[in-house]
């Protein structure tokens, strides 16, 4: 069974991510976003110049970035830069 898409209205601090990607690497779009029940994630597909990479964030995290929490910022960033700046995350789209 494929993880469900959700729209990024029901994704809590979208905008935030969505920024910070942007600010990191204005070629990357998010493409779709899944939300896995099991383990509370939100998993982001990134594209860029051909190239796709998964993305998972924590609910909880994306939740206290609602809190203005400057701990949860830089976990995000820690998050974004693990996947964004790291070739091997990447493969060619199908």
């Amino acid at each position: 069974m494929e993880d469900p898409i959700v729209s990024e209205e029901t994704v809590p601090s979208y905008e935030t991510v969505k920024e910070k990607i942007s600010r990191m690497d204005s070629t990357i779009l998010i493409s779709r976003i899944f939300f896995i029940p099991d383990n509370l994630t939100y998993r982001f597909q990134l594209i860029k110049k051909g190239k796709k990479c998964m993305m998972e964030i924590a609910r909880s995290l994306l939740d206290n970035l609602k809190n203005d929490s400057l701990n949860s910022e830089e976990e995000l960033d820690n998050i974004l830069k693990s996947y964004i700046e790291h070739p091997e995350r990447w493969s060619e789209v199908e």
